[in-house]
């Protein structure tokens, strides 16, 4: 089973976001159901370490906090593959992404460590860019450099199953963890 932890976007971000997507020209939209902040992909697993995940999940205890979406971006220097929209520094956000990483390593999960670079994906580009949807891409994210989304609560996380196909990621999901109001 292909799993990932992640945050749900509010629903009136979601629309800023697919604002934002229908002033890029290029490249598939993330459908709005699929738009989320990624917090740990841990691939392909079996279904008892999906088991076990959700279990080191139930007892995990971390604050609710307050996110904003602050900018534009890309992954894939030369010829971007990704465009996604920024997350402001969160010291909250980062805190509770190395707890989500520990407590799944400590229950036996396998799977690839990767540096967090918190985003939400709103469009992904072919393998070949054509130079003028190139330029175009280069201009989408200039022009929204200063892109500043609503702030909002993250009073809980997920664990969601993803499974691919040939028009989109259909992600469900599983289990939804609570963050503690103070």
């Amino acid at each position: 089973m292909r799993v990932f932890v992640a945050i749900d976007i509010p629903e009136q971000v979601r629309a800023e976001l697919e604002a934002l997507q229908s002033e890029l020209t290029i490249g598939r939209s993330v459908p709005s159901d699929n738009l989320h902040l990624t917090l740990c992909f841990l691939g392909e697993q079996p279904e008892q370490a999906v088991e076990e995940a959700h279990l080191a999940l139930s007892v995990l205890r971390a604050a609710a906090f307050d996110l904003q979406l602050a900018g534009v971006g890309s992954f894939g220097n030369r010829a971007p593959r990704v465009i996604f929209a920024d997350v402001a520094r969160n010291a909250d956000l980062a805190a509770l992404e190395q707890r989500i990483a520990r407590s799944l390593r400590r229950a036996g999960l396998q799977f690839e460590k990767r540096r967090f670079r918190p985003h939400v994906t709103i469009a992904r580009l072919p393998r070949a860019v054509p130079p003028s949807e190139l330029a175009m891409a280069r201009d989408f994210l200039a022009d929204h450099a200063a892109f500043k989304g609503s702030p909002f609560r993250v009073a809980d996380f997920r664990l969601y199953r993803s499974v691919l196909t040939p028009r989109a990621a259909l992600h469900d999901t599983l289990a939804c963890y609570r963050l503690a109001e103070f």
